[in-house]
């Protein structure tokens, strides 16, 4: 993370979107052991007080190893007048937990977040259990808790379960080992790093010019620069199928020439280009270029 953040030091206020014991929740424990996590209930909310100055930073899932993008979020970035200033990945474990004393045997449903429900499909399916999806994975455990009924599960982190009162009937429930969520931690004002800090995530969203092989022509700075682009959706806007916009990560420093060349030649392409943040690459990026190399090689 930035310097001047330094996660260890941060006291303030981190707000999520869901309620205690989500993996939003998780997430920001882990990147800040000293702050105070705070449930909101949308994704707008925990933006908003960001920018209200209710909250010091905003943890927000942006996208899935199993599941893909978090629906919504490309969407609210652009007009949140928000900055990204770092990344975080959390390993998502997902468990299976029921009232005390309810039996794996006799659930006949499981209800969860869409995302989570999807990333156990497999595993649900051998169980022979339904799913049922609801808003988010602590609010479904805190329903599990409230009902009278010991044939309904929940699937959720470990940590709802403890708050909930829950028993875990099932552990690590997720089809795939690597699932893991990343999230973006957003502030109200701009905190890139330097660009001698190490490798960094320069993020934007950008719209092409509406002229043939448009598209073809903004990314082709990129690759004629040697500029590595890490991501690229595209996603709808205004309603329509033809006002098209698009969310990028690349891997280098808006003040490094070569990334100011693909840029440069972006805009030219472009009828809007807003960046939303250059920051410290997450070492877990590292971690899995090197555990994929070594799986490939096997």
């Amino acid at each position: 993370m930035p310097q001047a953040l330094r996660p260890e030091t941060v006291t303030g206020k981190i707000a999520y979107q869901g309620e205690p014991g989500a993996n939003s929740h998780l997430a920001a424990r882990e990147a800040f052991p000293n702050g105070e996590a705070v449930a909101y209930p949308t994704f707008e909310d925990a933006l908003a007080a960001v920018k209200a100055g209710d909250a010091e930073y905003a943890m927000i899932p942006i996208e899935n190893s199993v599941a893909g993008r978090v629906a919504d979020i490309h969407h609210l970035l652009p007009d949140a007048d928000l900055y990204i200033v770092a990344e975080h990945f959390l390993r998502v474990r997902h468990q299976l937990m029921a009232k005390k004393g309810a039996q794996l045997s006799e659930i006949k449903r499981v209800m969860s977040h869409t995302q989570a429900l999807g990333q156990c499909r497999n595993t649900l399916r051998k169980l022979g259990i339904a799913p049922v999806p609801e808003a988010d994975t602590a609010g479904s455990a805190r329903l599990v808790s409230e009902m009278d009924d010991m044939k309904t599960a929940a699937i959720a982190s470990r940590l709802a379960a403890e708050i909930y009162g829950l028993d875990i009937l099932k552990s690590d429930m997720e089809d795939e080992t690597h699932n893991t969520t990343r999230f973006v931690v957003l502030a109200s004002e701009p905190d890139d790093a330097e660009a001698d800090q190490g490798p960094v995530i320069t993020t934007f969203i950008f719209r092409v010019r509406n002229i043939p092989a448009a598209l073809y022509k903004a990314l082709g700075g990129f690759a004629t620069n040697g500029v590595n682009m890490t991501k690229l959706e595209s996603y709808q806007t205004e309603g329509t199928f033809n006002a098209t916009m698009f969310f990028a990560d690349i891997e280098g420093h808006l003040k490094e020439h070569l990334v100011q060349l693909a840029m440069r030649e972006l805009s030219f392409f472009s009828t809007e280009v807003k960046v939303l943040g250059t920051y410290p690459a997450s070492a877990y990026r590292k971690e899995a270029a090197e555990l994929a190399s070594v799986g490939s090689q096997m």
